[in-house]
């Protein structure tokens, strides 16, 4: 029997398709998700304020996504509409991460069998629980695999260098502050500049906050919250600097400034 010109084995189909959609995956800048004092935190670089990779999906679920948005977000908003359903026609306790996180991997992982290209995404759907052990983080890639993760996860862009900075800060029961300060210095290069805090986006699943858990930090709440987790060195350097201006002489005027060459 001879084998038609071009075929391909499926063992070397899938491996394409897990490569072209790892590929697109780490393109993507990096999202961080972790357990703090009183819930689960999510941070990500997004200089975009309209297409969001961070969503509520229920009362206390929220989801995190990287790689291409068209396609996160079709995922998202079919969990919103399965949500809606089932806490419609039986009960909102109904309604789990754990329930969200085997649809996701049904739908991802009948794209990859099926489709010629995969969806080039990863996603996790967190669930905040009355305690920090009842908390759950579910960890989906675009083949459908599913990863119950504990503490911290990291995915998109570089996501092993940032999991082992995030690991390095990263300890149970942090404040708020501390988490975030942990979370930024983990999606921070060496040597590199940090995000300002316009081009961030961070959220938290906070269990003390009534019926819906899921809540934006911007403004100056992210402003205080970034403050707050500033390293005391770091602040007190930003001090020194601010008496050490206030003690220089005044200025001369500007026409008497030998400002130099540019180049």
């Amino acid at each position: 029997m001879s084998i038609p010109f071009g075929y391909v084995s499926p063992e070397q189909q899938m491996r394409d398709k897990a490569d072209y959609a790892r590929k697109g995956i780490a393109r993507g800048r990096s999202v961080v998700v972790l357990q703090y004092e009183h819930g689960i935190l999510f941070v990500a670089p997004n200089p975009s304020r309209a297409l969001h990779k961070i969503s509520e999906i229920y009362d206390k679920i929220g989801f995190a996504a990287v790689g291409r948005y068209n396609e996160f977000e079709a995922l998202r908003l079919g969990g919103i509409r399965y949500a809606d359903i089932n806490g419609y026609n039986y009960a909102r306790d109904d309604v789990t991460a754990r329930g969200l996180a085997n649809l996701y991997a049904q739908n991802l992982g009948q794209i990859f069998t099926e489709s010629p290209k995969p969806f080039e995404v990863e996603i996790v759907v967190a669930e905040v629980g009355d305690s920090a052990e009842e908390d759950h983080i579910y960890r989906l890639t675009f083949d459908g695999s599913v990863f119950d993760e504990t503490g911290l996860v990291a995915m998109g862009g570089q996501a092993e260098a940032v999991a082992g900075r995030l690991k390095e800060r990263y300890r149970e029961g942090m404040p708020l502050a501390e988490a975030l300060e942990a979370a930024l210095f983990a999606l921070t290069e060496p040597g590199g500049e940090r995000p300002p805090a316009g081009q961030l986006e961070v959220a938290v699943l906070d269990r003390n906050r009534p019926h819906r858990k899921f809540l934006r930090l911007n403004g100056p709440r992210l402003e205080q919250a970034l403050a707050e987790g500033r390293p005391q060195d770091a602040a007190s350097e930003a001090e020194a600097g601010t008496a050490q201006a206030s003690d220089l002489p005044p200025t001369a005027p500007e026409g008497d400034i030998d400002t130099g060459s540019n180049g």
